[in-house]
């Protein structure tokens, strides 16, 4: 198994220098360094930047995996005709752009958008059907683009159409592609599952991507998350992909608004602190996971 860390753990802004924090991750110990797709739309808008990315974390022998919330003018599902075109056009253009940068995880709430508006009409009948029916489309693309798309499982309070891990595999068999998979995230599973161990094994081989963080959005030994029985589950289903932490601590900025981070979790946050905590949570998983 593959370990990583979410670039934006270390900044207030969903696009940062990911050159800068390639090295980084590398030094820390981790083997992946995850980006946000934000990221193609700002800073690395023209091929040759995105090779050079490519090229960068190569060097450092590290491997980038890519994460995105779509916006609600890029939701699959949505009931106006024209966000619905353009939410496709948007992945297909998105899906190509990761394999010039040779990414094969593309994972997050594809299906609809991120993060929910609980003012906004929810049909969740209706809308997993359209979600369904475009996703099919999307599988095309990504299995051309040697792509795994990853439909993370979010808590109640940032999704309404996907909640628990049984919720999520109807929805891939319903889809029916190897490149759609489900995603679990301990965050939102600490909330959502009755257990996680158990939802592990319940995804099986269908799991795709796992992204970790404490109930507290810290890095994993920084709560109250019971990493052992995880990682026992980890390896009954002889799990093989990325376990990505995605930890959230710094209040401030698009990150922090979106996220809901209203006070700094870390106290003193310098960059040199999240890089000690960061440095030791991927000794700790690496050691109770076994794997």
């Amino acid at each position: 198994m593959k370990y990583g860390i979410y670039a934006p753990y270390w900044t207030h802004e969903w696009t940062s220098d990911y050159e800068y924090y390639i090295p980084k991750v590398k030094r820390l110990g981790f083997d992946i360094l995850e980006i946000s797709c934000a990221a193609f739309m700002e800073k690395y808008t023209t091929e040759s930047a995105m090779l050079d990315l490519r090229k960068c974390a190569e060097d450092n022998g590290v491997i980038l995996t890519s994460g995105y919330g779509p916006t609600q003018q890029q939701n699959i599902c949505s009931t106006d005709p024209e966000i619905v075109k353009r939410a496709m056009a948007f992945f297909r253009e998105l899906l190509p752009k990761l394999k010039v940068m040779n990414i094969h995880i593309l994972g997050g709430g594809l299906y609809s958008y991120w993060p929910l508006d609980m003012s906004l009409p929810m049909d969740k009948e209706r809308d997993l059907d359209v979600s369904i029916r475009n996703m099919k489309e999307l599988a095309k693309v990504a299995e051309d683009c040697e792509v795994t798309l990853g439909m993370e499982v979010l808590n109640r309070f940032e999704g309404y159409m996907i909640n628990t891990c049984e919720e999520c595999k109807k929805y891939i068999d319903a889809v029916g592609s190897p490149r759609v998979k489900i995603m679990l995230d301990t965050f939102h599973m600490n909330i959502e599952e009755d257990n996680m161990a158990a939802a592990v094994r319940y995804a099986g081989a269908d799991l795709c991507h796992l992204h970790l963080g404490e109930q507290n959005r810290r890095v994993p030994g920084k709560g109250t998350i019971d990493w052992a029985a995880l990682g026992q589950a980890l390896r009954d289903i002889n799990y093989q992909g990325a376990a990505v932490m995605e930890p959230f601590v710094l209040s401030g900025g698009t990150i922090g608004k979106e996220i809901r981070v209203w006070r700094d979790l870390v106290p003193n946050a310098t960059e040199e602190i999240l890089d000690r905590d960061a440095e030791g949570a991927v000794k700790f998983v690496r050691h109770v996971f076994g794997l």
